[in-house]
């Protein structure tokens, strides 16, 4: 018998808990901002991750903005 995902991520879950929070507009924008954060961080060490796997360089990238 084949297994069915969750029709919901633990993502969804949570962010349904927070509906149900009424927020005022600073705090939401406060929750925004946060989140923004969270996943800038997350994009920045993808990508030094990527940069350490290929051996990049700050001078690669001088060389990749000029040749642009």
């Amino acid at each position: 018998m084949k297994n069915l995902a969750p029709p919901l991520s633990n993502l969804q879950l949570e962010i349904l808990k927070l509906y149900s929070t009424n927020l005022d507009n600073t705090d939401l924008n406060e929750l925004k901002n946060q989140l923004a954060k969270f996943y800038a961080k997350k994009s920045i060490e993808s990508a030094n991750e990527v940069w350490k796997e290929k051996g990049l360089t700050n001078e690669d990238m001088d060389k990749w903005l000029i040749d642009a």
